[in-house]
């Protein structure tokens, strides 16, 4: 859900942190604070099991013209995404809670426009929280472990008798360096297919290699049920194992609220 535009005029505005879809209201821990500067968060009910979770905040700090030189603190900026982070986190634990987050900074000009937008969106919603359900987000990435797996060929440290000979070592080294990368790749690739078995849903970013740099080769996000999670965290032990054999590093990251299947689009590969 993109967020609203709020008008300069007001005084106020109200920033949505979660849907939640429940059987009954949800209830918020006492003295859990919401994003910085805003007021404490509240449930509201938005149609029947839905119920929204939001702030009412100053449009002084975040309304237009006051938020985006804001937005290059970096600090500040992560002050927000943890309290927002820390709330979501806090209702999706809740086994009889689906939790929909909204994207950092979803602000609408009141309640009443929220509540509105919220109920407008309403089949979609339970779409998603249908998909969600029972799930948690666990985040996958495979890297190279360049010290294992090779480094870039480069000029043979000790002396060679001829030009040939040179570039003959120059050639090995290179095909060795070729082979390391291939077995890592295939690795993971095969740690992918393994655990997205476990996974009611996936998303696979598409990855560009940058220059002078070791990104991921595999970066994905799994959603999970949670009645898998010990055979999935298993499955992640031994595809860890055979990484490393193949001069990678795999690297699990969650549970966390469903944040990149609340879209319908994705790579699904």
């Amino acid at each position: 859900m993109d967020a609203c535009s709020v008008t300069a005029a007001a005084e106020s505005g109200t920033y949505v942190y979660c849907v939640v879809h429940a059987p009954r209201r949800p209830s918020l821990n006492r003295g859990l604070p919401g994003i910085p500067e805003a007021a404490p968060p509240q449930v509201i009910s938005v149609a029947s099991r839905l119920f929204a979770i939001v702030s009412e905040l100053p449009l002084d700090i975040y309304g237009p013209g006051a938020l985006e030189p804001r937005l290059h603190d970096l600090d500040w900026v992560a002050s927000v995404a943890i309290a927002h982070e820390r709330l979501v986190e806090q209702l999706a634990r809740r086994p009889s809670h689906t939790v929909i987050p909204m994207k950092l900074f979803t602000m609408f000009s009141s309640v009443e426009s929220a509540a509105a937008d919220i109920r407008r969106r309403g089949a979609a919603l339970l779409a998603i929280a249908r998909r969600i359900a029972g799930c948690d987000e666990w985040g996958v990435r495979i890297m190279r472990d360049v010290e294992r797996s090779g480094s870039p060929a480069s000029a043979p440290n000790r002396p060679m008798d001829s030009g040939t000979a040179f570039l003959k070592a120059r050639k090995a080294a290179r095909d060795t360096v070729r082979r390391a990368r291939a077995e890592s790749l295939a690795a993971a690739d095969a740690a992918f297919l393994h655990l997205r078995r476990f996974s009611r849903d996936v998303r696979r970013r598409h990855l560009e290699r940058e220059a002078g740099t070791n990104p991921p080769i595999l970066d994905a996000a799994l959603l999970v049920r949670r009645e898998r999670r010990t055979a999935f965290r298993a499955e992640v032990h031994r595809q860890a194992a055979l990484c490393r054999d193949a001069g990678a590093r795999l690297v699990l990251t969650g549970p966390w609220p469903a944040y990149n299947f609340v879209e319908a689009s994705g790579d699904r590969r």
